[in-house]
């Protein structure tokens, strides 16, 4: 009887554990110091532009691999250094576009107060991200 206790207990904690972790994440930032925040509309009118922003996208690689805005460039936040951004976009004045899964999904938010604190002028932040992306049936690359 106590080793089936035993067996029960761990299987709790181990089911409340994995529920607790795919409960509510938190609420990415309202805004990024330095960064403009848009909307997918907004994105499309970015990536239509004649000179349209790098996009970024700040997902793990199987999200990315699943499907990405087209002509982003994957680089998970974790991933993200001075020299790599700026192998992608050398001059400061150049525009960055960062996304990841959505408002509860802090990557994009870091890569976006990144850029700005390494010296970016035009990053734009797109909160609303994968999730905004396809929701609205909004085209995507694999």
């Amino acid at each position: 009887m106590m080793l089936r206790a035993l067996l029960v207990v761990p299987a709790c904690v181990l089911a409340f554990a994995t529920f607790a972790a795919h409960a509510e994440k938190p609420l990415a930032p309202p805004t990024v110091a330095g960064a403009m925040l848009v909307s997918a509309e907004q994105v499309v009118e970015l990536i239509t532009a004649p000179l349209p922003p790098v996009l970024l996208d700040s997902r793990r690689r199987e999200e990315f691999d699943k499907g990405h805005l087209e002509g982003a460039v994957h680089m998970h936040d974790t991933e993200l250094t001075r020299e790599k951004l700026a192998r992608l976009a050398a001059a400061p004045e150049r525009a960055l576009l960062f996304y990841c899964n959505g408002e509860r999904c802090l990557r994009s938010s870091n890569s976006a107060r990144q850029a700005v604190a390494w010296g970016y002028r035009k990053v734009y932040w797109f909160r609303g991200g994968w999730q905004e992306w396809t929701d609205k049936h909004l085209p995507v690359a694999h």
